[in-house]
């Protein structure tokens, strides 16, 4: 999926859309709880470019382990300090679901008109493969995935405390469990599991 190849030129667009859209929900709902953090700094934004880290991208694109710039949020403007982190940090993960749900739509509708062409196929066809992923994957309990977030908050706040102190050493396991296989072999059935849900669904408007 990742990689020099010939579709890198189709890979490119549904990456960005999908990072895009990921941080741009994080920004968006924390700037709706009242942090103005994220629109002080630019990232209330759909411009890609202001959510790029350009090392994350390149691993992302080459390694299938990368980053974009988190979205600073600052949960003291929040009138529920633990919910809010929570709200926030599942926004990414669910607008890549709600994305996906509709490149899926927008699959189906242009093959019923007869207008899907071969360089829009693979341009909707990676976007929605990107998305579940970055869905999927960003869901793992591990920091500083946003699972991870979305466990502390719902964790009674000694045990929050104690899943917090972890978090130095969240990328370390995260690699080596990408490493070793096993992140793999958790989140493809969960993205097929979304994916047979989200096409029933689209399968009853066509």
């Amino acid at each position: 999926m990742f990689g020099f190849d010939a579709d890198m030129i189709f890979r490119i667009p549904a990456l960005l859309i999908a990072l895009t859209i990921h941080e741009f929900a994080h920004a968006a709902v924390a700037v709706r709880m009242g942090d103005p953090t994220p629109r002080l700094l630019g990232r209330l934004t759909l411009n890609p470019i202001a959510h790029l880290d350009p090392v994350g991208l390149i691993m992302l694109w080459l390694f299938q382990f990368g980053w974009a710039k988190p979205v600073p949020v600052n949960s003291g403007y929040f009138q529920d300090a633990r919910k809010g982190m929570m709200l926030v940090s599942f926004a990414g993960p669910g607008a890549n679901i709600l994305l996906a749900f509709v490149t899926a739509v927008l699959l189906g509708l242009l093959v019923k008109l007869g207008m899907l062409t071969p360089v829009w196929s693979k341009i909707l066809l990676l976007t929605y493969s990107y998305n579940l992923l970055f869905a999927v994957f960003n869901l793992l309990p591990i920091p500083p995935l946003d699972g991870s977030k979305i466990v502390g908050s719902m964790l009674p706040a000694s045990q929050a405390n104690t899943f917090e102190r972890i978090e130095r050493y969240g990328p370390f396991i995260l690699i080596a469990l990408i490493y070793l296989g096993i992140v793999g072999a958790v989140i493809h059935p969960i993205q097929l599991g979304i994916s047979y849900i989200i096409h029933s669904i689209v399968m009853l408007f066509f």
